[in-house]
């Protein structure tokens, strides 16, 4: 299988890793010469690794911009949440890892709930094609969504157009409180983002080895390992298996 794999590269000597730099929990700092370092980059130099081939980040701001590379051709693999939509065109593998996401409210708004936030009038701020973003598109029956480029873009809109909630992941929700005092992140959640990585859908060789990458290094506690190496425990958890 890992003969096969390497030959479904477009550069059999290298894997291309598609990075969504937007997440700052899989992706923390960057290296001596300007690459990605954190969970994310580690499991993809692992995978290169099993491959027996070298590793070359293609780096984007945003998810939606690395589901979009895809049908052009500019990564072997991608390290971004597993979505219905993404799904079109990305077979994803068994998720590595998971993270909650909430809300955000305002001082002073009386919203107590996740629940709640999904009322006639209530605005709601979000990352533009986000994976929560896409999974409230399809959700919400009565709350609105406002879109800006990336979570530093919509947390800019939340308090600037004195929205009505913030949507984002926990640990980043959590961040933006401290800068907005008053606020509270609500408790709960509307959904678990599961990260993943995926490949393209005829690289099937490859695809399978990916998945039995991750199948090991959840079971070795090498993705929990990464999580603490990386100073993000707390933050991420481990995806179930289950």
């Amino acid at each position: 299988m890992i003969e096969d794999a390497r030959s479904e590269l477009t550069d059999p000597g290298t894997l291309r890793v598609g990075i969504n730099l937007g997440n700052i929990l899989l992706v923390t700092g960057k290296g001596p010469g300007g690459e990605p370092q954190g969970v994310a980059p580690d499991m993809a130099a692992g995978i290169a690794e099993r491959l027996g081939v070298g590793v070359s980040y293609v780096t984007y701001a945003t998810p939606g911009e690395v589901a979009d590379a895809a049908e052009r051709d500019e990564w072997d693999i991608a390290l971004i949440a597993v979505e219905p939509k993404r799904a079109e065109v990305i077979a994803f593998c068994t998720p590595y890892c998971e993270i909650e996401a909430t809300y955000l409210v305002p001082a002073g708004l009386p919203l107590q709930t996740v629940e709640e936030v999904d009322s006639p009038g209530v605005r709601i701020a979000v990352s533009d094609r986000a994976a929560y973003d896409l999974y409230l598109s399809r959700t919400l029956k009565h709350a609105t969504l406002h879109r800006a480029q990336g979570l530093p873009g919509a947390f800019k809109l939340f308090v600037e157009e004195e929205l009505d909630a913030l949507a984002g992941l926990v640990p980043a929700l959590q961040g933006n409180a401290k800068e907005l005092p008053g606020s509270r992140v609500l408790p709960g959640r509307y959904t678990s983002v599961l990260q993943s990585i995926g490949t393209k859908p005829q690289c099937k060789a490859l695809n399978g080895v990916v998945e039995q990458f991750i199948a090991k290094a959840v079971e070795s506690g090498l993705v929990a390992e990464l999580i603490d190496r990386h100073g993000v425990s707390g933050k991420l958890q481990v995806a179930s298996r289950a």
